[in-house]
């Protein structure tokens, strides 16, 4: 037994913990939860623990159903708001086949590949993400058919006495004992809209950073009366939520984006890795933005990018290097806007990051920097300058990534198959819905 897995089973023994749950991730990026008894857990460190697996979206088909779960000591926390008697504690766990091999199904795993590719060819990459969110008075829909925010404050606002700025104290406070580091948080621009951005950490850590995050936020929100959603754009009239993520690669100590004296700082292996993402966003579009409400975000306004583009702190664009600071070449980085906050972190980032290792590989040439504002320019303006449209729904964007062999290989063919399955699916059950929007504009005059 390693130091890591003695130190979880004396923890447990030491708080009296009475239940550890064993977290992972089906292929959309719900979590899911089993509670094992501590007596278990020794067992379950040297034996995993065996789960139906064709029961969890994507996992597994009927008859290969057997998975075993196996807890990472590394990723053990006691989560604050099951209060502190009966104490409970969680591990994320790697979902493992009845022989012990890393499952091809699992989220994880399917990130834990990528890493390894970008470890083979001498990178470490670290991530930044930016989560944004609504905070609504409830689950229930206002009279006018739409949420009720708790507020209606704006970008930055300080609202005195205010329930979000209560909120993202007590928030703050529950994701830092859960050993979260949060960079800053603030009111975004949306009413009862709010932002949290994580503090740097590898991808891996990152990800299940941001599963334990959307899991603290909506129980401090329910602690407090309200309620909390990561849907992408559940306002017409207002901003859609992104998770804007910052990519750096590291080559040992050394940032490997960063190159003093060249065009915003910027080195070849960071421009050939923006020229991967660039080049392959629609191809991974349905995975960063998987729920038909998430092209309502993207084509609906308030700064989301649409096009493919990038630039050097232009908020406009996909892609956006952000300001050199001079002597901080060790920050160097790129941020992905595309992203929403629901995607399933592990896949996203696992797709962002193959697209940009293929640029390098294949040493992607990086079109030029958009300096202009590109939701002003015209339609014509934007095809002459090469910002090509990103998938407009998310049809456009599975029939996209269906073609994509680079899609298939970062994914796996299970992983592949299973997601665009999940997707066709939603799309096909959208597709069928008589939304009140046809019903309001129609009905009474057809």
């Amino acid at each position: 037994m390693d130091r890591q897995q003695e130190f979880v089973l004396r923890t447990i023994e030491e708080r009296d913990v009475r239940f550890v749950r064993l977290w992972f991730t089906d292929v959309v990026g719900s979590l899911k939860s089993v509670a094992l008894a501590p007596a278990e857990v020794e067992g379950a460190f040297e034996e995993g623990l065996g789960f139906d697996g064709s029961s969890i979206e994507g996992l597994a088909r009927v008859f290969e159903s057997d998975m075993l779960a196996q807890p990472d000591p590394s990723t053990f926390q006691i989560l604050p708001w099951r209060g502190e008697t009966e104490q409970t504690s969680r591990m994320f766990c790697d979902v493992l086949t009845p022989d012990g091999q890393p499952s091809a199904a699992d989220p994880r795993n399917v990130l834990k590949r990528a890493l390894a590719k970008a470890a083979d060819m001498g990178f470490t990459c670290y991530t930044h993400p930016e989560i944004e969110f609504y905070l609504l008075k409830s689950t229930e829909l206002g009279p006018d058919g739409a949420p009720v925010p708790v507020d209606e404050g704006g970008y930055f606002d300080h609202v005195p006495g205010g329930v979000a700025q209560d909120f993202r104290r007590t928030a703050v406070t529950m994701l830092e004992s859960v050993g979260i580091s949060v960079e800053f948080s603030h009111h975004e621009a949306g009413p009862g809209q709010n932002e949290i951005d994580l503090r740097y950490a590898d991808a891996l850590q990152t990800a299940d950073n941001i599963m334990t995050f959307r899991t603290v936020i909506k129980e401090v929100a329910l602690m407090q009366g309200t309620y909390a959603t990561f849907m992408p754009k559940p306002f017409t009239a207002h901003p859609g939520s992104g998770m804007h993520t910052h990519f750096s690669l590291f080559e040992g100590d050394t940032n490997a984006f960063y190159e003093a004296g060249a065009e915003f700082q910027l080195s070849k292996t960071a421009k050939q890795f923006i020229a991967g993402i660039l080049r392959h966003a629609p191809e991974f579009t349905a995975v960063t933005n998987q729920f038909v409400n998430s092209y309502k975000r993207l084509w609906g306004g308030g700064e989301a990018p649409s096009y493919l583009s990038w630039g050097h702190n232009n908020r406009s664009a996909l892609v956006r290097v952000p300001l050199y600071k001079p002597g901080k070449g060790q920050s160097a980085r790129i941020e992905y806007r595309g992203i929403d906050s629901a995607a399933n972190p592990y896949l996203a980032y696992a797709v962002l990051l193959g697209a940009g290792l293929k640029g390098i590989e294949e040493g992607y040439d990086l079109p030029s920097a958009a300096e202009e504002d590109i939701w002003s320019l015209t339609s014509a303006e934007r095809r002459a300058m090469g910002h090509d449209p990103l998938p407009s729904s998310l049809h456009d964007a599975i029939r996209i990534m269906e073609d994509s062999d680079l899609m298939a290989e970062i994914l796996g063919e299970q992983v592949f198959e299973h997601f665009l399955r999940n997707k066709r699916q939603e799309w096909q059950d959208y597709r069928l819905e008589v939304t009140p929007f046809e019903l309001q504009r129609h009905f009474g005059i057809l």
